[in-house]
């Protein structure tokens, strides 16, 4: 791993699951395994997270919850399944009110396998989450260079379509 531009901020949600995996994480993120080393800084603000660590399986009740944690990060951000839960529903999958892995509600760039995931597996998971974060920061960067003054300036807290048309709103209200 190289050089950190920017310390990103890991999200940690437990969709489901057994405790298992997250006591694994938190074992992880604490000075036992000190993820803290390799940049990461835990946060629980979405509008603050760069990385969004999802364990256990998604369901009915948690989907729109997942979906508005990603939706309110600020782009670039890498997404990361954590145990076997969050990447295909596990041994839960066949169950009436479970919609699968978290890859069923989010995009998901990373995966890490295991029931529970080893601290080991998640550090491995978490390096790889911030080499990505770090890639795709790069050509954000680049991006807004090549594209400086074209399009006004790049909000990244804007996600959608819907907020850039809320802002523009707001923007003319002031105007006005």
């Amino acid at each position: 791993m190289g050089k950190v531009k920017k310390s990103p901020w890991l999200l940690h949600y437990d969709g489901s699951s057994c405790n298992g995996c997250d006591i694994e994480v938190l074992a992880t993120l604490t000075p036992v395994y000190d993820a803290e080393r390799f940049g990461v800084v835990n946060t629980g603000d979405p509008l603050q997270a760069d990385i969004l660590m999802i364990t256990g399986g998604i369901n009915q009740q948690n989907a729109p919850v997942v979906k508005q944690l990603y939706d309110q990060m600020p782009r670039p951000k890498v997404v990361v399944a954590v145990g076997t839960c969050a990447c295909s529903g596990g041994v839960f999958r066949e169950c009436y009110n479970m919609l699968g892995g978290a890859d069923s509600t989010v995009p998901i760039d990373i995966y890490v396998p295991g029931c529970a995931a080893r601290p080991e597996s998640i550090m491995d998971g978490i390096m790889k989450a911030v080499e990505l974060f770090q890639k795709r920061s790069d050509e954000h960067d680049q991006y807004e260079k090549e594209h400086k003054g074209e399009a006004g300036p790049v909000d990244p807290n804007i996600n959608t379509a819907r907020d850039k048309v809320k802002m523009q709103e707001m923007k003319g209200a002031a105007d006005a």
